[in-house]
């Protein structure tokens, strides 16, 4: 009976021996996995913050950036632009150097919304900066310069704007004159010395910069009609040009009457006769168009060509391009009249008063003044 029973002793002992080395295996093969996935997930972890970090390095570079300002650069920002177009153009100019990046601060630091006009930014400015200044109103404005306007009407254009002055403007106005080439010592009147155009202003632009800029403009502009040699080959001073074509500026409406007025003008210096002209009339009423009255024409000032001879002592406006060629380069004709006989600018040119006097019955049947 007991010899079975060792029997079956030694091969249960035998046979757990054999299963050891299989369950030490398996035991193996569970932690193996579970080893795996946790040096998986620490290699995740920590590429993940290699990653956040670096976002957070180039968020915070491009939010801060190294090294000054650069150049200043103007943003204009139209009727209903969206901010996010206007973040292009921020980026598209140099002022940020990512877009995504500052739409991303702008979600944690608040977004402004720009008002329609000129801002003035610098290159490379930091991401707070550049938020102050969207969030204030346009601080760059446009000064636009038409042929026919005044020195005073410009002052008072220029001193509507914000921080701005018309006597401040007028005052650096009147010290350029003294030192421009072109106007005669003495004269110490800018009229019809700044160049027409549109200028920008910038926030702390002064006045003297400015007439500095348009005065610098009308140079190029006497270089490119060469006002120079024109005028001596008409025997007149740039000034006695520039006042010619001041009132041809005035006179002439449109650019096909202009050179027949300088015409007139040259003819009627030429026999001692007076200008009559309206528009220098009005110019010393301080008026700007409209018809002169009997009793205007009268006034007694240096402008007024009803009852003085010669050119008046001045220009009496800004003259564009097209009436300063006209006034160096008159149009050959024996016109000494004119009149305006159509709505769309069309003026009919007489020889003589009779045919003069036609030509306004003519205007007169049209409605025009």
């Amino acid at each position: 009976m007991t010899a079975p029973l060792t029997s079956l002793g030694a091969d249960s002992t035998s046979g757990r021996a054999a299963d050891e080395p299989r369950a030490l295996a398996r035991r193996r093969a569970r932690r193996r996995p579970n080893r795996w996935r946790w040096r998986a997930a620490w290699s995740g972890a920590v590429a993940l913050a290699v990653v956040l970090a670096g976002f957070v390095a180039f968020y915070e570079v491009e939010a801060h950036p190294f090294g000054p300002t650069g150049r200043a650069v103007v943003v204009n920002v139209s009727p209903g632009e969206p901010t996010d177009a206007v973040i292009g153009q921020l980026e598209d100019k140099g002022i940020i150097g990512n877009g995504l990046v500052f739409r991303l601060w702008l979600l944690l630091h608040g977004t402004p919304t720009p008002q329609p006009g000129g801002y003035l930014f610098h290159q490379n400015q930091p991401f707070s900066a550049v938020k102050a200044v969207l969030a204030q109103p346009p601080d760059v404005f446009d000064v636009k310069v038409v042929p026919g306007l005044t020195v005073a009407e410009l002052a008072r254009q220029i001193g509507a704007l914000p921080r701005r002055n018309p006597q401040a403007f007028a005052l650096a106005a009147a010290a350029a004159a003294k030192q421009s080439p072109w106007i005669p010592q003495g004269s110490g009147e800018l009229e019809g010395f700044v160049a027409p155009g549109t200028y920008q202003l910038l926030p702390d632009e002064s006045d003297r910069a400015l007439v500095a800029r348009m005065l610098q403009r009308f140079d190029r502009l006497a270089a490119a009609v060469d006002l120079q040699a024109g005028a001596a080959a008409l025997g007149l001073t740039p000034y006695q040009v520039v006042t010619v074509a001041s009132i041809v500026q005035k006179e002439g409406y449109i650019a096909d009457n202009m050179s027949k007025v300088a015409r007139v003008i040259y003819n009627r210096l030429a026999r001692g006769m007076p200008l009559q002209m309206d528009s220098t009339v009005l110019y010393s009423l301080g008026q700007d168009g409209g018809p002169v009255s009997p009793a205007e024409e009268q006034v007694n000032t240096p402008y007024n060509t009803y009852l003085h001879t010669g050119l008046p002592p001045t220009p009496i406006c800004v003259p564009s391009k097209a009436a300063l060629v006209a006034a160096l380069h008159p149009a050959p004709g024996s016109w000494l009249y004119f009149t305006l006989v159509s709505k769309d600018g069309t003026e009919q040119f007489s020889d003589t008063y009779a045919q003069q006097l036609a030509a306004e019955a003519l205007a007169a049947s049209r409605g025009l003044p």
